[in-house]
């Protein structure tokens, strides 16, 4: 189906609050079949809002918003969508209840205004908001829809996952399924290459290709009638996908990279420790953001200063002045060091020039090195990454240790 996002709220217009809304939804709805037409944004002002949400239903056939059903004056979606599309509001009972047993709950007095929230369009599908006050609802005139949710996303991802996702399926007859390829070491224009022959007479299953700093998507989904033809589909389009660029591949369920290499260590009962200097701690923090890595994970040093690489990693004096610390010879000294320290069975090290100065005509900024201690050998990577800013450059580092794990293992 055709769909828009609307976001409400003149913060947004005024550029105080980042609207991830958007982002999100546009990512689920893709991955549900609907194609997203058109991104919307309007204030607190209730003739704009009518006249966007008419505007978007001309041409669609759902329209989602979000922001504007809170307690407060200015929160006025509810009231304009009721009224674009024909219907009235009511006091709902059991909606009240709902909001007085959360206030009740949580301690909370409930003011006068937030009775505003338990009224409803009369035919509207309510969806119950388990984050927060206001209920969110569907709407639906000469087979349009209006799906209306709050605007805090920590509600608003909750109300989608928990109601609207499943209300949206259940508007169609057929069945989606799809899987998400995640590669890295492949840009998206060659990830398109490889695959050009399969995207060019696509019809079902498609394939749409992603990219996300520093790494590469292909999304396959298939649209059929029921859930055993459609993943049939989609898995003997993989092993096509397989065949042109498996060497990059290192997850088929959408997993993001850290989560892979500490699954695959968890598994195989190896220890990890990290040994950073450009990166600043970057890799630990990454990989302690994972729940339960405590299985494997043992240490994180950050040598940042040579005297550091010598004192905690024993490289050699002599190594430093002959070679610099950014090299292939510091980067192995610190892995093989840290094993000596740390007994973990897979040692990971980086050092390199993360600008935006310190760099020269020889090593110049982007320069990274990522040495590896694994089963008794000690290997190297060398990056020459573009000077695009140091978060950018501490990032990719961060990725390039993991991927390096990763095909260790």
């Amino acid at each position: 189906m055709k769909t828009a996002i609307l976001s409400v709220g003149t913060e947004l217009l005024f550029g105080q609050i980042v609207n991830t809304n958007t982002v999100y939804l546009s990512q689920q709805l893709n991955l549900l079949g609907h194609d997203v037409m058109y991104h919307y944004t309007v204030g607190d002002n209730p003739k704009r809002l009518a006249d966007m949400i008419e505007l978007a239903l001309e041409d669609c056939d759902i329209v989602l918003t979000t922001g504007g059903l809170g307690p407060t004056q200015d929160d006025m979606t509810k009231e304009i969508a009721c009224q674009v599309m024909g219907d009235e509001l009511v006091m709902m009972d059991d909606v009240m209840e709902e909001l007085l047993a959360m206030f009740k709950d949580t301690g909370r007095k409930m003011t006068e205004n937030n009775k505003k929230q338990a009224i409803m369009p009369s035919r509207a599908v309510v969806f119950h908001n388990d984050a927060g006050t206001a209920p969110g609802f569907a709407l639906e005139k000469d087979g349009k829809y209006i799906i209306c949710m709050p605007g805090p996303p920590r509600e608003m991802t909750r109300m989608f996952e928990k109601s609207v996702k499943p209300f949206l399926e259940s508007l169609s007859d057929d069945v989606i399924y799809y899987r998400m390829i995640r590669t890295f070491g492949i840009g998206e224009s060659q990830l398109e290459t490889e695959l050009l022959d399969l995207i060019d007479v696509q019809t079902d299953p498609t394939l749409a290709t992603y990219a996300k700093e520093g790494e590469s998507s292909v999304r396959i989904a298939s649209k059929r009638a029921t859930l055993e033809e459609a993943k049939a589909a989609v898995d003997d389009m993989l092993e096509k996908v397989r065949e042109r660029i498996g060497d990059y591949i290192y997850s088929c369920d959408d997993e993001e990279l850290v989560q892979v290499v500490c699954n695959k260590l968890i598994d195989r009962g190896l220890t990890l420790s990290s040994a950073e200097s450009c990166t600043g701690g970057l890799f630990a923090g990454t990989v302690t953001a994972i729940a339960g890595v405590s299985a494997c994970f043992d240490r994180g040093l950050v040598t940042y200063s040579n005297q550091a690489k010598m004192d905690e990693l024993g490289v050699k004096a002599e190594t430093l002045e002959k070679y610099g610390a950014v090299s292939a010879e510091t980067a192995m000294e610190m892995a093989e060091g840290l094993h000596r320290v740390s007994g973990s069975d897979v040692c990971v090290s980086v050092t390199g020039i993360a600008g935006p100065g310190g760099g020269s005509a020889e090593k110049p900024v982007g320069l990274v090195y990522v040495g590896l201690y694994y089963d008794g050998e000690v290997s190297y990577r060398e990056l020459r990454l573009r000077n695009t800013g140091r978060k950018w450059i501490r990032h990719r580092s961060v990725l390039n240790m993991l991927d390096m794990i990763n095909k260790c293992l």
